[in-house]
């Protein structure tokens, strides 16, 4: 299973461990997703999506359906 954000794409960032003696290992950033489910009132249905916590922020302020239509615009759906 990918961590990739359904809608945003937003996926993990490459980095270091910097250690207290400034010895540096390889580690991931991971985004932070949520599995969650969104009802589309004009289709009146239920979908899940793996989004982050960014992406349900701005859902919650202006709704799934302006959301959704402005990711598949821009090419990110």
């Amino acid at each position: 299973m990918s961590r990739i954000c359904d809608l945003t794409g937003k996926t993990a960032l490459k980095g270091n461990n910097v250690s207290h003696s400034n010895v540096k290992t390889k580690r991931k950033f991971y985004p932070n997703l949520q599995t969650k489910r969104f009802y589309i009132p004009e289709e009146d249905r239920w979908i899940t999506l793996k989004v982050s916590t960014a992406a349900i922020k701005t859902i919650n302020k202006n709704g799934i359906t302006s959301v959704i239509s402005k990711f598949i615009k821009k090419g990110y759906v």
